[in-house]
């Protein structure tokens, strides 16, 4: 009853302080921003230990499973030799092309693709077809039409990556707010303005997932490639180790690719929350 009888500025200054006080257990401390990094480092942290463990309990041969400390001893090997400089170089220039060109000629078709419904529909046949066709069994054919250089792995790299990417975007298109649609032609926007004010942001998040997606599969064709035939290469060194028995560095040439990748989704996750507030909202 007294509640009821308080003041309206007693009674919003009550809830305010009720509010507050139920927010006390959820809001993170000083580490709380810290708390990503910091369990995802112990889980690496255990998981390299029983790792390293499991390897030198003998359960396995260090033929077969090689622990962390083999790994590390065969990166260094690895780049005490020159060459690994030209091999490394001839694996980015072949991600870099083959990935830029993804990107320069899927964004813009997956664009049309989603804005424009004739085009989808005249697309559509192609784009399921070719996605669903395994790119690796083109790897022959492709080294017969580009040879055995850099060009057939940028072909190999662009068809791993341009799929997701295109799909992802016109993705993105199509899952618009109608409502947002709506008021940008009640207020007389023109095509053009909407699809740069309302469109493109509003997909952003797609794109960037395709991205993300697009880079997965070209790093997996730049390795598949160069195992299939190649004069330079991480792909290559890896399948000589591999026909050597030399497991530590094989994981070591793996570790090299993966950590590529981890870097570059790091770099696409960053673009991803600059942007973020770019979206339009409701």
């Amino acid at each position: 009853m007294t509640t009821l009888m308080a003041k309206p500025d007693e009674r919003t200054a009550a809830a305010a302080r009720a509010a507050a006080a139920l927010k006390v257990p959820g809001r993170p401390g000083r580490l709380g921003r810290f708390e990503p990094l910091l369990v995802g480092t112990a889980a690496v942290v255990v998981f390299m230990v029983a790792w390293q463990l499991v390897s030198a309990s003998g359960v396995r041969p260090e033929l077969f499973l090689p622990g962390p400390l083999a790994v590390a001893q065969g990166m260094v090997a690895a780049f005490q030799d020159s060459t690994i400089w030209v091999d490394l170089a001839t694996s980015g220039e072949e991600l870099g092309i083959g990935f830029g060109l993804a990107i320069v000629l899927g964004l813009p078709i997956g664009i049309l693709m989603g804005w424009y419904r004739r085009i989808s529909y005249a697309l559509e046949p192609f784009v399921s077809f070719f996605y669903a066709m395994p790119r690796i069994a083109l790897i022959p054919l492709l080294i017969i039409w580009f040879g055995i250089g850099i060009y057939s792995k940028v072909a190999v790299v662009f068809l791993g990556a341009f799929f997701p990417i295109l799909i992802n975007t016109s993705a993105g298109i199509r899952s618009l707010d109608g409502s947002l649609l709506r008021a940008a032609r009640s207020f007389g926007a023109s095509d053009a303005q909407i699809f740069l004010t309302v469109a493109l942001p509003g997909s952003v998040p797609f794109i960037l997932t395709g991205l993300r997606l697009g880079l997965g599969h070209a790093l997996i064709g730049v390795v598949v490639g160069e195992l299939v035939a190649a004069q330079h290469g991480i792909g290559l060194r890896m399948s000589i180790a591999g026909s050597t028995y030399q497991t530590a560095m094989v994981f070591a040439y793996l570790t090299m690719i993966s950590a590529t990748g981890v870097v570059l989704s790091l770099v696409i996750q960053r673009l991803e929350r600059r942007f973020d507030a770019w979206r339009p909202r409701n």
